[in-house]
Formats: C-alpha cells, sequence, structure tokens
C-alpha cells in the first residue's frame, strides 16, 4: 500500500495545530507501516522543503505550482495530482481534485481531514474569507471524498449534524500528543534564561487570534489583582490583530505580567511546559485542544473551557469554566495556584487520561480505512 499524504501545511507561514497534525500523522504512518507499505508526502513548489522533511517519509515530493497558485487550481477542481499512490491523504481542507488523484489512469480512493466545524458554530472567529473557503472546501470534500475523518466525537456529532449524507464516510481517528515532549527536556537552564520564565507562571499555546479566547484569559488575571501570576503565551500571531499587550493594559493587568515567546521547538516547549503552574486553554471553538492533550502528557494540571471538544479530550482530568466568562475562569484559575493536593491529583489524571493519544495508534487506525477504502 502506498500512501500519499499531502504535507503543504507545514510549509505555512502560520502551520498552526493542523501543521502539527499533519507531521505528525504522516511520521506515525511511518513507523507504523507494514513491510510492503510506503508513505510519501507531496507539497506545492517552494525552494526549501525542509520543514516537511519527515524520518521514513519519501519526499517531500513537490508540485509544479507555487502554494498560491495551487489553492487557486485545486479550488477550482483544477491542477497538478498526486500520482503513484493506493490512497491520497488531505490532512486539512487544502485537497487534490479527487476526478484527478490518479494511479495507471485509475482514481484511487481519497481522504479528507476536517479538523473542527468552527465555519458553522463559530464564524465570528474566523475572516469572511476563511469562512467561505472553510465551507465550499469541506463541502466539497463532503461530496467527493471516500472517507472524512475527524480528530474527536464531539467533531464527527456537529459534521453529522450539517452534513447527513456523510453517513458511513465520516471516522474519528483521533489525534496524538508529539513524542519530542515526552522526553526528558535538555537545556532546560539556557531556555529559561533564554526566554526568561518567571519562577511562577500560567502557559497558554495558541496561534494569536480571536478563536483562541486569550482575551478571556487575560480579563481572568486582571481580577485576579496582584495575586495573578505570570502568563506565559507560545504561539505565532495570526488574524484579528490579538494584541494581548493592549487588552491588558485596557484590564487594568500591567503588560510585564505577560510574556509573547513566539513559536517554540518541542525541546523548548518540553521545558516551557513541563516548569508552568498549570496549561489554560480558554478557546472559543477547538476540534481537538493538542495543547490540553500534550500539558496532561508531562503531568502540567490544564484549566480549559467548556468547549466540547476539550471536554472530550480532558474528561475529568481538568478543571472545566464556561467559555466567555472571566469571572469564571478567574476563580478557577485561583483555586488551583492556592491548591496543592488538587493540582497533584489533576497532574496524575492527566498522566493516565493523555497515555490515550498516541500517534502510532492513530496511523493504525488510518491504514485500516485506506486498506478497507483500496479493497
Amino acid at each position: 500500500m502506498r500512501a500519499a499524504v499531502l504535507l503543504e501545511q507545514t510549509l505555512a507561514p502560520v502551520p498552526g495545530g493542523t501543521g502539527r497534525y499533519s507531521a505528525e500523522l504522516a511520521a506515525g504512518l511511518a513507523r507504523s507501516a507494514g513491510p510492503t507499505d510506503q508513505v510519501i508526502s507531496w507539497t506545492a513548489w517552494h525552494r526549501d522543503t525542509r520543514p516537511a522533511v519527515i524520518e521514513g517519509v519519501a519526499g517531500p515530493r513537490r508540485l509544479h505550482l507555487p502554494r498560491r497558485g495551487l489553492i487557486a487550481a485545486w479550488e477550482r477542481n483544477l491542477g497538478p495530482v498526486l500520482d503513484g499512490a493506493d490512497v491520497a491523504h488531505a490532512p486539512t481542507l487544502l485537497m487534490p481534485p479527487q476526478r484527478r488523484v490518479l494511479r495507471a489512469g485509475a482514481r484511487v480512493p481519497l481522504v479528507v481531514t476536517i479538523h473542527d466545524a468552527v465555519p458553522w458554530t463559530h464564524p465570528q472567529t474566523l475572516t469572511p474569507r476563511g469562512v467561505r473557503w472553510h465551507r465550499e472546501m469541506a463541502a466539497s470534500a463532503v461530496a467527493h471524498a471516500d472517507a472524512v475523518v475527524v480528530p474527536t466525537d464531539a467533531v464527527a456529532e456537529e459534521l453529522s449534524a450539517l452534513f447527513p449524507a456523510l453517513g458511513g464516510r465520516l471516522h474519528a481517528l483521533g489525534a496524538g500528543v508529539t513524542r519530542t515532549l515526552l522526553l526528558a527536556p535538555d537545556e532546560t537552564e539556557r531556555v529559561v534564561a533564554q526566554l526568561r520564565l518567571p519562577d511562577r507562571y500560567l502557559i497558554s499555546l495558541a496561534t494569536l487570534e480571536p478563536r483562541k479566547g486569550l482575551d478571556v484569559l487575560v480579563n481572568a488575571l486582571a481580577l485576579l489583582g496582584n495575586t495573578a501570576p505570570d502568563l506565559v503565551v507560545a504561539g505565532q500571531p495570526g488574524w484579528g490583530g490579538v494584541d494581548l499587550p493592549a487588552v491588558a493594559n485596557r484590564a487594568g493587568l500591567a503588560a510585564d505580567r505577560i510574556r509573547l515567546v513566539g513559536r517554540l521547538t518541542d525541546r523548548e516547549l518540553a521545558v516551557v511546559l513541563r516548569r508552568a503552574s498549570a496549561l489554560v486553554a480558554p478557546s472559543r471553538a477547538e476540534g481537538f485542544g493538542m495543547p490540553v492533550a500534550e500539558a496532561m502528557a508531562v503531568g502540567t494540571p490544564v484549566i480549559c473551557s467548556d468547549a466540547p471538544a476539550l471536554v472530550e479530550v480532558a474528561a475529568d482530568a481538568a478543571m472545566v469554566v464556561r467559555r466567555e466568562d472571566p469571572g469564571a475562569l478567574a476563580e478557577a484559575i485561583d483555586a488551583l495556584m492556592r491548591d496543592e493536593p488538587l493540582r497533584a491529583r489533576l497532574a496524575r489524571a492527566g498522566l493516565v487520561r493523555a497515555a490515550r493519544y498516541d500517534w502510532d495508534e492513530v496511523a493504525r487506525r488510518a491504514w485500516r480505512l485506506y486498506y478497507e477504502l483500496a479493497g
């Protein structure tokens, strides 16, 4: 079985969680491949494709169009194809024309991952163009893909309500925790000094955009006043002009209480996550909530919003608060910071819960699906 996986999202200006999903899925497929299986990766035309190089994965092979041209062509069901495979998997909604995914002149099965239902449930957290593009491409995937995969049962339920025609073509394969984060971190002192990490802080891992609810978190910290821990935010700026220092200033929280450290390597993230008093995920909507699983996997307590996917991932291993409620979030943070036994209990529960989020198991489910589709 030769599986083609599109890794274009790993080369995006802001790869985000879908970029990590794409890379980790490909790596898991390579580790879980049978003796006659092969994973082949594809991207648009880039001069430098090193971020898309995955151990055990052939490629990346470059299509003859650059990113913008490829998006424009595939939006119109035109353009280059992924040749030489028995099944093709688009781990985002950027997908090849289904009728043109060919091997020896015959169409091969197409699998598409839809990460969330945000364009329908929370369109205000995306740009108008983003809403339109995601809705149109999702509708195309529903109409033409042989299988649509999602990361959680929560997303499966939302998509089933939106697209009843999916029926048995909808599969919840899950997601996992990056293996590098599970290794004992090295160069801890260097990372602490380089990032100027405070002794006591909360961590939030998120692209800086409205959907992530970071404004709610900053307002919650402002309510706590001088008792609030510092906040470290790891993630790249996204759309929407989210200016956390400005939000803090308006809320009456000193801007120096917030540390924006940008995008981190996995080695750096392992240090930052482990040293944090807690991870806070105040998202308005999510499809999985990878930071929640990652924090639990290294024994860091979690506070998350009641977004359905986050509740599903964390279960009883996190403190769950209402979305859009800075007061409730402030109470949860204060309670957790004051209660060492509670932090210890959540850390233990998180380690147990996170053990189920394994990329190799996700990949094994994907291989079974590929073989079923390819007959």
